[in-house]
């Protein structure tokens, strides 16, 4: 597991705890891996301890009243969802992974095709801590600006590659380089077995390696209940950050669960 020293000054430094020391350790053991280009075709944990669940493969779940495109879940439960795009070296989403596990906290990933072809072994992984697992499409391509049929292959390329790894297409689909999906990919993904496309509203913005104390800044200040927060594996600030974000949000008070868990009654 990563060491995280000093991390009240390091929450200090960045208004509720900066990570200098750590972002140098981390840089060091990690490195700042970006996502590859696509191919062709200790306080309290936050929230009550959470017990240990068998690995299982989820299936998408229709939510009765909410919208196709579900960007944030119930404001009046305090639990928010963190959602990792999964791409990059497979350490520094390994490392998030732990930290997450370290203090009870599950997330939810949604995977490329492309990086579940190189990685496969990052399915069960994801599925033995507890966590859930998605579709990011299979190239990570502008899904909005595509013709029908190549859009529609994106998505179920990525379905089939978790089918066939875990049983399932998945819980979640997200559509790739956009927040938002447009009429036509909405429609798609519900074709191919997705009753809601996930969005978010709280976006971290740590695939631009802005340093792990603004990528602390950029979610907790505008993190509410009910959130769905917009982070990427592959980064070592988004490592770095990881604990004291999972202090601040116990500190609120806060639950990090996956996606179906924030929008399950």
């Amino acid at each position: 597991m990563l060491s995280y020293p000093g991390r009240r000054a390091a929450l200090h430094a960045a208004g509720l705890g900066a990570v200098g020391a750590a972002v140098a350790g981390l840089a060091t053991a990690c490195g700042s891996d970006r996502p590859s280009a696509a191919p062709a075709a200790q306080p309290p944990p936050p929230g009550p301890a959470q017990p240990a669940r068998p690995a299982a493969a989820g299936a998408p779940r229709r939510f009765a009243g909410r919208p196709v495109e579900i960007g944030h879940g119930p404001r009046d439960r305090p639990r928010v969802a963190l959602t990792f795009h999964g791409n990059g070296d497979p350490a520094t989403g390994r490392a998030v992974l732990a930290e997450a596990e370290r203090v009870g906290a599950r997330v939810t990933v949604l995977a490329i095709g492309g990086w579940l072809d190189a990685h496969p072994d990052m399915a069960r992984r994801i599925l033995d801590g507890g966590h859930e697992l998605g579709n990011h499409t299979q190239r990570h391509l502008a899904i909005n600006d595509m013709a029908e049929a190549e859009a529609y292959a994106e998505i179920t390329g990525c379905a089939q590659r978790l089918k066939r790894l875990t049983g399932s297409i998945g819980t979640w689909f997200r559509p790739s380089q956009t927040r938002y999906a447009t009429p036509l990919v909405q429609k798609l993904a519900q074709r191919a077995g997705y009753p809601h496309v996930l969005s978010y509203d709280v976006d971290s913005l740590d695939f631009t390696s802005p340093g792990a104390a603004a990528v602390i800044r950029n979610v907790t200040g505008t993190i509410h209940a009910g959130s769905v927060v917009s982070l990427h594996f592959g980064y070592a600030d988004t490592v770095a950050a990881m604990p004291p974000l999972l202090e601040e949000l116990a500190r609120r008070k806060l639950s990090a669960v996956t996606t179906t868990e924030l929008l399950t009654p």
